[in-house]
């Protein structure tokens, strides 16, 4: 059954995934897009964030061919809707300015180059293999330091976020406007992948400011973008993150990262050499449970996005991304200091999280205190397996894949780390 307002212990199976039956809501949204043009080209989007920023520095212009790539590749989607146009362009307008007011905040302070990240805690797994979980149980101790996703989003405020006489900044306001509107036109994402503007995110947002990542692929079909990224050394761009977090930090502590995304599986070199004294943990999970969580996810969102739902070229796409993904890993895990890196098996760490929590506290030399082991207790009985509801895959019926047969082709990957196998 579809429940559009599912709790804790309720099935849910999406019967409309190839064929949407959009709500008044999600149809209105559409047609209010489709009321504006949207144009991606590298002017129009420059200009747009120089004037919602009132800035014209972007700091080194070798970002603007990258750009360009961006742009195109998602102008090629011809399949993307006027809501998916907007929500590129916005993005793209949104990323633009934070790079403005970043350039802008090193000019003010250049001692912030002189800000130091040391031993960074990070985490690098597949989506929906338990990072979102994980990050969120380690940053609840708060001698660390971690990104809201609302922070994510808006990094650095303008000259006008100048919080209220609730104290609440205008970013997270703006963020908790954004996460409302998108829960009350898509309710079921919060089963799949439930994060609100407080919850620690991915520092991959902020790695857009540099205009190389693979944030792109999530929504919008743009092969070119990827062959351009992949193929290209992402030393400099993890450099560029690097020194997005000593600002970050300098704008506010404390001064140890935790940080986590999937694309660091496929940049595992230039992760380490970026951040040498980084504890790095990997997260595995047998890739077919997070083949149909991932693509079950996209296609339910795609509604919104795009002119037609074709449920099998989002499986296509997705089983050869995370392909991508999990041969990088199995190709360079063993360049990672085995004295610094952890693999996390998921069933494990389901088994049980706070052990697992524990064990990754003793490889970074964090000491476990009374208050933080409370802190974590505390985010675990807040947030529960299964709190909005079960999802009920179904690979074959909605996507024509055989489970078997697709796991057979993760084989490398399987038996390189002994991952369990769930289904």
């Amino acid at each position: 059954m579809v429940l559009e307002t599912p709790g804790r212990g309720d099935d849910i199976q999406i019967v409309d995934l190839a064929q949407p039956d959009l709500t008044a809501a999600q149809r209105a949204a559409i047609d209010a897009a489709g009321q504006t043009s949207i144009s991606l080209t590298e002017d129009t989007v420059l200009a747009a964030a120089r004037q919602r920023t009132g800035l014209f520095d972007f700091g080194p212009d070798d970002f603007r061919e990258r750009l360009r790539v961006w742009l195109q590749s998602a102008d090629e989607d011809r399949e993307l809707n006027p809501l998916g146009r907007a929500t590129v362009y916005g993005n793209c307008v949104r990323v633009l300015s934070n790079r403005l007011r970043f350039t802008a905040l090193l000019k003010r302070h250049p001692e912030i180059d002189g800000v130091e990240i040391r031993r960074p805690i990070i985490i690098a797994g597949l989506p929906r293999s338990g990072t979102t979980h994980l990050v969120n149980l380690i940053s609840a101790d708060t001698r660390l330091r971690s990104l809201p996703y609302w922070e994510s989003l808006e990094p650095f405020p303008g000259p006008e976020d100048i919080a209220d006489s609730d104290g609440v900044d205008p970013r997270l306001r703006r963020c908790r406007e954004i996460y409302e509107r998108g829960d009350r036109l898509l309710p079921l994402l919060r089963a799949m992948h439930h994060m609100t503007p407080e919850h620690v995110h991915e520092e991959i947002e902020v790695q857009e400011l540099d205009f190389s990542t693979y944030n792109l692929e999530w929504y919008a079909r743009v092969p070119r973008w990827r062959d351009y990224y992949l193929s290209h050394d992402q030393r400099p761009h993890y450099a560029y993150l690097k020194r997005v977090l000593k600002a970050l930090q300098w704008l506010r502590g404390p001064n140890r990262w935790v940080l986590k995304s999937p694309q660091h599986l496929e940049q595992l070199v230039p992760l380490y050499q970026t951040f040498p004294d980084a504890t790095i943990v990997l997260t595995h999970r047998d890739p077919v449970d997070v083949v149909q969580s991932a693509i079950t996810m996209l296609a339910y969102g795609a509604r919104l996005r795009r002119t037609r739902v074709d449920t099998a070229d989002i499986a296509e796409y997705w089983v050869d991304r995370i392909e991508r993904l999990l041969r990088a890993c199995v190709r360079d895990r063993d360049r990672l200091p085995a004295a610094r890196s952890l693999d996390v098996l998921f069933h494990e760490f389901m088994a049980d999280d706070v052990a697992m929590v524990e064990r990754i506290y003793r490889l970074a030399g964090l000491p476990m205190t009374a208050k933080a082991r409370a802190r974590v207790d505390r985010i675990m009985q807040a947030n529960p397996r299964g709190k909005y509801g079960r999802v009920v895959y179904d690979l074959c019926g909605d996507f024509g894949i055989n489970p078997s047969a697709l796991r057979n082709r993760f084989e490398f990957y399987l038996q390189r780390f002994n991952v369990g196998v769930e289904g």
